[in-house]
């Protein structure tokens, strides 16, 4: 192939329908077929990454290798493709504005009025195709954020009209994905809320070469005729997407409804093999049938989203899937959990994980969770923060340091057992200013990281701006806290674990975001495998 071909996502009627799904899915299909594919993220809000947002608001922010902070859907991306993503991949309004206003400070511009047609759509223009010039893709799968008809949305959407264009015929195609709702009193699918999103779209001056029709009930044949002559799409473009059990059935859902063909046809492409599938449905076979069952509490402050910590969950999914053992994960929030109630509300589970997080809500019950679990060996992972609250309670329940703690909590302790690192001290901006993407990871020998893992040398993501203060380490590893893995080029501890339990292990990275379908991570993979064993006993 010469010429990188261009598939670009658009949404409709409501927001969350599920374009990272459909894009991941599609491009699943496609690699299946023997297909480079890659997929992009285009967000319309004006952060210039998802790394100052708030959970809360936004999920989780999910950190790439080259150490970008990126938005959640670039997490499926890499847990469908098994392919690593990069800064490259996930592009805002905030970054593309900032990338102009900077070129016309520098006077790149020679004195024009710098307007948002043409300087910030060539801006998107160049972005999007920015993999597809690296060569390394035969079809780049651009995702664009939000729903047509929102303000923040019409420079990308001008932009998608404009490349198309340019592409010229067969080289480029758009998937507009809208809701079909179920209205129970009439008892029918509506399609008018699909109409308007097309009119919309065509408004803009695009045309959706494929409809993808979100909905809870099947699409009649007639419906699906309905929809094609007024949307003006050929009748095997109308594709259905129906609620699954799991976004892992929807690749196979989509290979039923004939999406990787319609595209590859659109794009003048020839469908080579058929989708190669058989390790995918072998986890879904395995997902589906367990053959045991446990439940491991995720012990956090922004449990009440359950996608502040997707990673984690798709990781026990994959990891589940490993050991044929369905995890169920009991969201714990560490705000409420304290020395009078941490048993009660413990005493059920068959494993911890103590998530990551930021500033001091919570952090009290995330120490008393570490101490149940420790005295009372139960299987622990500690995550970033959770492997930080596991080095304070050490500190202060065996050592007898009573004030230990972490200068993110407390500044005035006498013993910061965790501290800023001494190079974050002088920082004032918070966007992309810790340590972050992925780093080196020595492991010692005879150590149950070693075992996890299998080999003395790892590359893990970070995301955090505060460290294992160095000079307790030898105190604790005396009290028996043993650092296992360390930075071979700082000298910073990656890894704590106890000898005498059935499983605890702290890790100061993220191992979440590397966890796949194709590669589930070996530390969630270990950790599930502890908490079966723990319930046998």
């Amino acid at each position: 192939m010469n010429q990188t071909k261009y598939i670009f996502v658009t949404g409709g009627v409501t927001s969350s329908l599920g374009k990272g799904i459909i894009a991941a899915s599609l491009a699943k299909l496609l690699q299946a077929r023997g297909y480079r594919t890659t997929i992009q993220k285009f967000d319309p809000y004006i952060n210039v990454d998802p790394g100052t947002l708030n959970p809360y608001e936004h999920g989780e922010c999910y950190v790439t290798d080259d150490g970008a902070e990126t938005d959640l859907d670039l997490g499926h991306y890499e847990r469908f493709l098994n392919v690593p993503t990069s800064q490259a991949n996930n592009v805002t309004t905030g970054r593309v504005y900032l990338s102009v206003i900077e070129k016309e400070r520098r006077g790149e511009f020679l004195g024009k009025t710098v307007q948002v047609v043409p300087h910030i759509t060539n801006e998107i223009k160049e972005r999007m195709q920015l993999l597809g010039n690296s060569g390394n893709f035969d079809i780049v799968i651009t995702e664009i954020g939000g729903t047509v008809g929102d303000i923040e949305s019409l420079p990308y959407i001008e932009s998608v009209r404009q490349l198309v264009w340019e592409l010229g015929e067969n080289n480029g195609l758009v998937i507009h994905l809208t809701l079909v709702p179920y209205l129970a009193a009439a008892g029918e699918l509506k399609t008018k809320p699909t109409q308007h999103s097309v009119k919309t779209l065509m408004e803009s001056g695009i045309k959706a070469d494929i409809l993808v029709c979100r909905t809870e009930h099947e699409l009649s044949d007639e419906l699906r005729q309905k929809l094609a002559l007024f949307c003006n799409v050929k009748r095997e473009a109308v594709i259905q997407s129906i609620d699954a059990s799991t976004i892992y059935e929807v690749p196979n859902l989509m290979l039923e409804e004939g999406l990787d063909i319609v595209a590859l046809k659109k794009l003048a492409l020839p469908e080579k093999s058929i989708p190669d599938l058989k390790q995918w449905n072998t986890f879904l076979h395995r997902l589906k049938n367990p053959k045991h069952s446990v439940n491991i509490g995720l012990v956090g402050k922004y449990v009440e989203l359950q996608d502040s910590y997707k990673s984690i969950l798709e990781a026990f999914i994959h990891a589940g899937a490993a050991n044929e053992t369905k995890v169920n994960v009991v969201s714990v929030h560490s705000e409420y959990l304290d020395a009078s109630n941490v048993a009660e509300k413990l005493k059920d589970l068959d494993g911890i994980l103590v998530a990551p997080g930021f500033g001091g809500r919570g952090i009290e019950g995330k120490i008393e969770t570490v101490r149940y679990a420790r005295e009372n060996n139960v299987p622990f992972l500690g995550i970033c923060l959770g492997m930080q609250m596991a080095v304070i309670e050490y500190s202060r329940n065996v050592l007898g340091l009573k004030d230990a703690n972490s200068t993110e909590m407390n500044e005035g302790t006498s013993n910061a057992v965790i501290d800023l690192m001494e190079e974050q001290k002088t920082i004032t901006d918070k966007g992309g200013t810790m340590r972050l993407g992925a780093w080196k990871c020595d492991i010692k020998e005879k150590t149950l990281a070693h075992k996890i893992y299998g080999q003395t040398s790892i590359l893990e993501r970070h995301r955090h701006r505060y460290e294992f203060n160095g000079d307790y380490l030898e105190a604790l590893e005396n009290a028996g806290l043993k650092a296992s893995g360390v930075n071979p080029d700082t000298g910073l501890v990656e890894i704590v674990e106890l000898e005498k339990h059935p499983f605890f292990i702290g890790v100061q990275y993220h191992p979440e975001y590397k966890s796949t379908v194709a590669n589930p991570h070996p530390l969630f993979v270990s950790f599930v495998d502890a908490t079966v064993k723990a319930k046998k006993k």
